[in-house]
């Protein structure tokens, strides 16, 4: 469980330096709360999102800020299988057609660079997956399958200072634990990598042949 305990702002600067938490404690609390958001994580919808990976004959990929950076790790794994996959907005990255499927990442699911290039995708026929923390969003309605990652805490952010911080609610001149989305990046992070993983096994690849396909031009 994502356990945390009261603390209250301190009057100085000093007493805050002399008696905030530890790196390693803070961490902790984000593991827990991580777990939490894992285990909300239905596998109906990531059984969905592998197979259109797998019926796709070309995988995009596009998010925005941090998303987007989840997005290209994503992409390179895929390419590490011998899959056919391509950043959005990249200038080696070809045409979109039906037989593609574009995976946006989106916390929101409202991001209107991320939105408008789902909605060509759309516009051209092809297939659309959505990873958010949102189910009702404009993205969501467009998405052919939603992998959604609850990051909405269910403890009560009134009485938990920490939760307040790591999810950036907390209204103090204190700045978030993890800055506001954080949770979502690295469980999309986290979503993303044993996607991979359950790929690698129903493809029968191993180590070996990932490992071959890593670039050795740097």
């Amino acid at each position: 469980m994502c356990t945390v305990h009261e603390e209250e702002n301190s009057p100085s600067l000093e007493e805050d330096i002399a008696n905030h938490q530890s790196v390693p404690e803070l961490m902790e609390i984000l593991m827990s709360c991580m777990e939490d958001v894992i285990a909300k994580v239905s596998v109906a919808q990531t059984e969905a999102l592998i197979q259109e990976i797998l019926n796709a004959e070309r995988i995009y990929v596009s998010g925005a800020g941090r998303s987007g950076y989840v997005a290209k790790a994503f992409a390179m794994r895929l390419t590490h299988l011998k899959l056919d996959a391509f950043v959005v907005g990249e200038t080696v990255t070809p045409a979109f057609s039906p037989r593609d499927l574009l995976i946006a990442f989106s916390g929101s699911g409202k991001t209107l660079s991320t939105v408008e290039g789902c909605q060509k995708a759309k516009e051209i026929g092809g297939r659309l997956c959505l990873i958010t923390a949102q189910e009702d969003s404009p993205l969501a309605r467009l998405s052919d399958c939603i992998v959604l990652l609850d990051t909405n805490t269910t403890h009560n952010a009134e009485d938990d200072f920490e939760i307040r911080q790591l999810t950036g609610k907390h209204r103090s001149m204190t700045a978030p634990i993890a800055p506001l989305a954080t949770l979502f990046e690295t469980a999309a992070l986290i979503l993303s990598d044993a996607t991979i993983a359950a790929i690698m096994e129903i493809k029968r690849r191993n180590i070996d042949d990932v490992e071959r396909r890593f670039p050795n031009l740097q």
